[in-house]
């Protein structure tokens, strides 16, 4: 059940979340991951899940640290439209393993993914937000893929 409003206690959430991004092994995680992976298909993807992969750690850091503070969204303890106004960040992950999830769930973790694909797909804030930055992703592989194939 989301909140009805915002107060004091989603504002110490969010600020806490923040300085657990700001931490160093966290910042290169995300720096890392964000812009080292991009996932053509699922056989991509799922090599990242191996431990010996260089971004697995990354993987892992990232992943989980969403999933956790999107879980918050999800159980209603925080307020959903103030929590997206700074922490969209977990839906450029999403987005970019989005299309593979199924298949992941079915091969590796039953249970991956599912609180930030709850506030991506059943919450309307977060429906919003991820359809702006699953475009934005969208365009940015596109824009990768055409760089590659240039000489």
């Amino acid at each position: 059940m989301a909140k009805d409003h915002a107060d004091h206690h989603d504002a110490e959430i969010v600020m806490r979340l923040c300085d657990l991004r700001r931490e160093p092994v966290m910042r290169e995680s995300r720096d890392a991951f964000m812009t080292g992976f991009w996932p053509r298909s699922y056989d991509e993807f799922i090599t990242v899940t191996r431990r010996d992969h260089e971004l697995n750690r990354a993987f892992r850091q990232t992943g989980t640290f969403w999933e956790m503070a999107y879980g918050m969204v999800k159980h209603g303890i925080v307020h959903p439209e103030f929590f997206l106004e700074s922490n969209g960040e977990g839906f450029f992950l999403y987005a970019k393993v989005q299309p593979y999830v199924e298949q992941y769930r079915k091969d590796v973790s039953p249970l991956g993914f599912r609180n930030v694909e709850w506030v991506a797909t059943q919450c309307a804030p977060g429906r919003a937000l991820f359809e702006v930055i699953k475009a934005r992703v969208a365009k940015l592989a596109e824009a990768r893929l055409a760089a590659a194939k240039k000489p």
